[in-house]
């Protein structure tokens, strides 16, 4: 059985990293074996839990993403193809080594390792500190992306490598790529997709975590709308650094009236996920056992490691496509379609959905965006008595 997959993102400096250590420190306390990850290139978890990586308590293990060791092992021959054809071309090899690192690669690196972690069998959570909203929504678009992009390119780029291979060392004096190359770039494409089924699987969901803040909540509402359009399922809503009511301050009395309102329109914008609050507490709780105590008041008598309640954003019938887009406004919202593709655009994001065949031969009879859902009707006459 796979493991619960808990992805905690939010606006930078809302306090996720913390709501990811809390959460991760009391799974291992419930005697689930727990492993945390982050795809933060910022690295602040061993700084949360005041450790180095390994076994940092009793079921809980913090791993820190190797990126060089780990992008050998799946980059390795696409990294030295590309650095073999920049010192042909003149290059000295420091210059080529580091023209040749891949872009975000310790992001992209951080979700292949999650994979395998997954596949390890051994443990019962895995919570992932991801980087803030927007680094992470471009990281969880990239496995589609790729996908759409590959499956029509490689094979073509296999066919037109065995054709002007010849040509290219003849012509350009440079090396042409080899099987093992195509092969490296199909395993890491793979991978990718795997990673994209475990994190849109049964169970697993992000965790958006937030301040009560305008320009916070506004972020985090765009945030859910982002990721139901990829697929992702979103579970919770963690509220930090909410002002305990009460005494005679005037300047606490603001802010708790100002919180108080924001956390209304929080609760409205996001039902029917739940809203766990954790209060601004007196002193940053760092290391294990203040962590422990934020994790247990955060979630109260809520199981947050039962497999996801809700539904996928995604769902397909005979004759309908559903896709949970809350918050989006009809406005933002484009539909297009394109052969066997629909093309969804929200806001400044888009997904091109590959349809399943029962619905790629049928003809598109209406759209409608109602109660945060998308629903695309198809009739029974196929696509190509349209065309």
């Amino acid at each position: 059985m796979s493991p619960r997959v808990l992805l905690f993102t939010g606006k930078g400096g809302v306090g996720k990293t913390t709501a990811a250590a809390a959460t991760a420190t009391l799974a291992a306390s419930r005697g689930l074996k727990t492993l945390i990850v982050s795809t933060d290139t910022a690295h602040s978890l061993a700084d949360a839990l005041a450790v180095e990586p390994g076994e940092v308590a009793p079921g809980l293990h913090l791993h820190q993403v190797d990126t060089q060791k780990t992008l050998e092992r799946h980059w390795g021959e696409l990294q030295e193809y590309a650095r073999g054809v920049l010192i042909e071309l003149g290059l000295d090899e420091i210059t080529s080594e580091e023209i040749t690192v891949l872009p975000g690669a310790e992001e992209v690196i951080a979700l292949l390792e999650l994979r395998e972690h997954a596949r390890e069998g051994r443990w019962d959570v895995i919570v992932v500190d991801c980087a803030p909203t927007a680094e992470t929504l471009r990281l969880l678009a990239l496995p589609e992306a790729l996908d759409w992009h590959v499956s029509r390119l490689m094979p073509v780029g296999r066919k037109l490598v065995r054709l002007v291979s010849p040509f290219v060392r003849s012509v350009a004096h440079v090396s042409a790529p080899g099987e093992d190359v195509m092969n490296a770039g199909e395993r890491f494409h793979r991978g990718l997709m795997e990673v994209r089924e475990l994190l849109t699987g049964e169970n697993a969901s992000v965790r958006l975590v937030l301040t009560p803040e305008s320009v916070v909540l506004a972020e985090a509402r765009r945030t859910l709308t982002s990721l139901n359009l990829y697929g992702y399922r979103v579970d919770a809503v963690i509220a930090n650094r909410v002002f305990p009511a009460g005494g005679a301050d005037e300047w606490r009395a603001q802010w708790v009236a100002a919180q108080s309102r924001l956390l209304a329109e929080a609760e409205q914008s996001f039902a029917p996920l739940p809203i766990h609050v954790v209060p601004y507490l007196p002193a940053e709780p760092v290391g294990k056992d203040a962590l422990a105590a934020v994790g247990a008041d955060l979630y109260g008598s809520s199981d947050p490691f039962a497999a996801p309640a809700v539904e996928p954003p995604l769902r397909l019938s005979a004759d309908e496509l559903a896709l949970a887009l809350p918050g989006a406004d009809r406005d933002d919202v484009d539909l297009a379609r394109k052969g066997d593709e629909l093309i969804i655009t929200a806001g400044p994001y888009r997904r091109i959905l590959a349809l399943p065949v029962a619905l790629a031969r049928r003809k598109i009879s209406g759209a409608v965006l109602r109660d945060g859902v998308l629903r695309v009707a198809f009739s029974s006459g196929s696509e190509s008595e349209t065309r």
